[in-house]
């Protein structure tokens, strides 16, 4: 694996580097521009046998290449942390490919940010509007961007207006007016081809090219687009890997953000995650599609079933769940989505076989004692080389009489010593390679079919399964010496472990002998019996630390023949520390749990003991909402990073016609339109004013998810009135509210009893009354955290009643008081009662005649005495 500073290091001969430029005004670029870098991210075996994976800076001009490759390992630091990727990380290549623009940014940016001091391009106030001049070396353009605002689609654009003025920037073959298309396949033939060995073309070979902006933006396919800057820019690169790794469709309910399309009333649509049935039921009946999944609890919120909406129509069809990434970016995939991706990175997308290098044997069905192809000496050492996924191994059978023969007890070792088994001339020996899978193992893939297609991956298909077979013949083997490098492959050596992986080494194959392997954790020998090449850390039973692991192997026939290969083992937990806006006041309970109006904020702070590293690396936020699917933190769209909160509202805000931090129903996610629906299929759109539990960790960059910290929050409705009056330190005696808005702040302590007469308002936050508290006719009344010692008599309030976490010495009446009435977006009215939430009350709590009643949240009001009437529930 390549950091991006050592990578800055490999290409500094190639590519101009220099300090960012300490002022906004761009210093020349070099004529012409350097040529495209090629630099190997992560290697993990032949590009032929893995799921290549390229990336291509696009508006990254001559200096801003440690930004690219700062967007780079965001993206990445993502990507290992969402599953399939995290899980099969080891099946894939990644390049850096750095390219240098003439211009910064992409073509008909409707945002279009001016260039930081920094060499950044983010949201410094300064806009300079979509400009369809840029010149970038992809000629990346947002479609109709120049005019549309909400333009998000990015494509590879046509030449640069005017392209024949920056002919002196570009060296043959180059050309200053070819089209983004063109440029993409002259870098990938005449860069990238050389690096990976195999075609540009081939259908392993995905292209993500990352464009320098701050604005959303992106397009799926072989060759997939994302914005660098943006907020959810690694998120989008994952949506649209989902199209092209995953042959998914999109699963939001629009085609143009702002536009309501009609139902769907069409045939059956061909995506596997989209269906015309309204029973699921009648989807296990004809065994449709995800029949296998309904009911279980979705991966990305909710529980797997049929969801009104998808495919760009918001009703007439549905998809599987509530949300997934394919819906709203931030969530992962669902299990169908899951399903289906594993599939494709396991097979190498189109290539439909799980790579399983081995001894050249025989394919299936040619076996016969006349086959001279394949067969092997009676002492020979056969083998085969399964990949490891990070977090569970492939399971790997041995039997002699092919595929339905005698099971040999080789403990799951990818080698067999034929020596000592004594097998007859003729006889056949087989071998399974099995990724566990199906519902006895992982139960990620539940489609038990042997076929490879995008839609008919199944468990036992060539995808997750892989054979090989053998016939034993007479002639001995030769033997032959060890090569000096025994070890040839295995879990990278420059990325840390996490405490859970499997580490593996790949050795050189002698046909003669097995070569020893020997695993020392901290100088320490670990037990293995079987000469295994994988060992699983997880089983270790690590204390938390850091650890040196090292795997060594040796020629059994030649003490002197040794290899090693060490690695730093992470088994430190990340976090990420939360920092909540300032609170109405805080509730008790286990929980730390603020009360608010409307919504808050929350930073996130993900962190991770970061030894072992040459640089800071992105650690990745999650955090979840009631429960409802875990949710890549990445600050707010729209908002500079990193040091923006995700905001949660009652109804969520409104970005670009796209609605997020939404606690109200829909998930956090929405189309803004979806929100002004009353009695649409889709359901109609309810405010999540009430109690909510957020749940949030962190993952570092060794796959380590952090310890799941939570924490309570109560949304009200409403707000308090702007004060005409407010009361602060000692006020003797009575308080009498007349008219107007009385506030009561902080260190307020009124001595008497304290009188709200008609049409007042009272608003106590944190403030003490020492005598009762009476009310009659008030406009608001609101006690935030306040303390009465005596009696509280409230009657007659019009407009807004809350109690929340304040302390009465005496009883409480609530008496024919009104509560909060709001209007939500559809224009219908929703009434949320009187609000006593979270109060102790020494006496009795007694409530009548309150419209529409009295509401806790969910949040009990612990009280001495009797509870009756309207709160006896409470």
């Amino acid at each position: 694996m390549r950091t991006w500073l050592t990578t800055l290091a490999l290409i500094a001969g190639a590519l101009p580097m220099t300090a960012a430029p300490a002022a906004t005004a761009q210093t020349d670029p070099p004529v012409p521009l350097p040529d495209p870098v090629v630099v190997p991210y992560q290697i993990t075996g032949p590009p032929a046998e893995r799921l290549n994976l390229v990336i291509l800076g696009d508006g990254y001009q001559w200096d801003q290449q440690s930004l690219f490759f700062e967007d780079v390992d965001r993206n990445l630091a993502v990507m290992w942390a969402t599953e399939p990727y995290k899980s099969y990380r080891n099946y894939m290549n990644v390049y850096q490919v750095s390219i240098a623009s003439v211009d910064y940014g992409v073509r008909c940016d409707p945002d279009g940010r001016i260039r930081h001091p920094d060499g950044t391009v983010r949201d410094t106030g300064e806009r300079e509007g979509p400009i369809n001049t840029k010149n970038t070396a992809l000629r990346m353009i947002f479609q109709n961007g120049c005019n549309d605002p909400l333009a998000r689609g990015t494509v590879y654009g046509g030449a640069p207006v005017n392209c024949q003025d920056y002919a002196a920037y570009y060296s043959d073959p180059a050309d200053a007016c070819e089209t983004g298309t063109a440029a993409h396949n002259r870098i990938m033939s005449d860069f990238v081809a050389p690096v990976l060995g195999i075609p540009s073309t081939s259908q392993n070979v995905q292209t993500l090219a990352i464009f320098n902006t701050f604005t959303y933006g992106g397009i799926g396919g072989s060759q997939a687009t994302t914005s660098g800057g943006s907020p959810q820019g690694p998120l989008i690169s994952l949506h649209e890997l989902g199209h092209s790794h995953g042959t998914m469709a999109d699963e939001y309910p629009y085609s143009s953000r702002d536009v309501v399309r009609p139902c769907y009333t069409g045939a059956e649509p061909t995506s596997f995650h989209h269906t015309t049935f309204t029973s699921t039921q009648d989807m296990a009946t004809a065994q449709h599609k995800w029949w296998r999944w309904n009911g279980e609890e979705s991966l990305s919120g909710g529980q797997i079933g049929l969801h009104e909406g998808g495919n760009t129509y918001p009703c007439g069809i549905r998809r599987p769940s509530e949300h997934s990434i394919m819906r709203w970016i931030g969530f992962p995939w669902d299990q169908i989505g899951r399903e289906h991706m594993v599939a494709r990175i396991t097979g190498l997308r189109n290539g439909g076989q799980m790579p399983l290098p081995s001894r050249p044997g025989l394919d299936l069905g040619q076996v016969g004692p006349a086959a001279l192809e394949g067969v092997v000496g009676p002492d020979e050492v056969l083998w085969v080389k399964p990949l490891q996924p990070r977090f569970h191994a492939l399971q790997v059978t041995w039997r002699i009489g092919g595929a339905a023969g005698e099971v040999l007890a080789t403990h799951n070792a990818p080698f067999l010593d034929l020596e000592a088994l004594d097998l007859a001339p003729g006889t056949i020996v087989h071998v399974e390679a099995r990724d566990p899978v199906g519902p006895d193992g992982l139960d990620w893939v539940r489609n038990p079919s042997t076929g490879n297609s995008a839609t008919d991956a199944g468990y036992n298909g060539p995808r997750f399964v892989q054979t090989r077979q053998w016939v034993v013949g007479v002639v001995p083997v030769t033997s032959t010496p060890a090569p000096a490098d025994l070890i040839t492959g295995g879990t990278l050596p420059d990325r840390r472990l996490g405490g859970k992986e499997w580490a593996y080494v790949e050795t050189a194959q002698l046909p003669d002998r097995v070569l020893n392997v020997t695993w020392e954790l901290d100088g320490e020998s670990i037990p293995n019996p079987y000469n295994l090449r994988n060992l699983d850390l997880g089983a270790l039973g690590l204390e938390e630390g850091t650890y040196s692991l090292r795997a060594v192997v040796t020629d059994p026939l030649d003490p002197s023949a040794s290899d090693s290969r060490e690695w730093v083992v992470d088994n430190v937990l990340p976090t990420a520390p939360r920092t909540l806006s300032e609170p109405l006041t805080t509730l008790g309970g286990e929980l730390e749990h603020p009360v608010y109006f409307g919504g808050w904020d929350m930073w996130l702070d993900p962190q991770d003991e970061l030894t072992g590293y040459d640089e800071e690396r992105f650690v990745v936020g999650e955090f979840r909402l009631d429960g409802d699917g875990w949710f890549n933190y990445f600050g707010f769209p729209e908002q500079p990073m990193p040091n923006s909160p995700f905001r949660f509202r009652h109804s969520g805000t409104n970005v670009k016609a796209l609605t997020y931090g939404n606690l109200g129903s829909g998930g956090l996610s929405k189309a803004t339109f979806e929100q002004y629906f009353d009695g649409h299929p889709s359901g109609t759109f309810e405010p999540g004013f009430g109690t909510h539990v957020v749940e949030h960790r962190a993952v570092d960059p060794a796959g380590n998810v952090g310890e799941t910290e939570a924490y309570r929050a109560t949304v009200l409705p409403g707000g308090s009135p702007e004060c005409t009056r407010t009361v602060s330190g000692v006020h003797p005696g009575q308080l009498t509210v007349e008219d107007g808005v009385t506030c009561l702040t902080g260190d307020a302590r009124v001595e008497g009893v304290v009188d709200v007469r008609p049409g007042a308002s009272l608003v106590v936050s944190d403030g003490a009354v020492l005598g009762g508290l009476r009310s009659d006719g008030a406009s608001v009344l609101q006690l935030l955290g306040a303390t009465v010692e005596g009696d509280a008599e409230v009657s007659g309030t019009t407009n807004d009643l809350v109690l929340v976490g304040s302390e009465f010495g005496g009883s409480v009446a609530l008496t024919g008081n009104r509560g909060m009435v709001v209007t939500i977006l559809s224009g219908a009215p929703r009434e949320y009662g009187v609000l006593a939430i979270g109060n102790t009350i020494a006496g009795d709590l007694v409530c009548s005649g309150n419209t529409p009643g009295v509401n806790a949240f969910d949040v009990p009001n612990t009280v001495g005495g009797s509870k009756l009437d309207q709160c006896a529930g409470l």
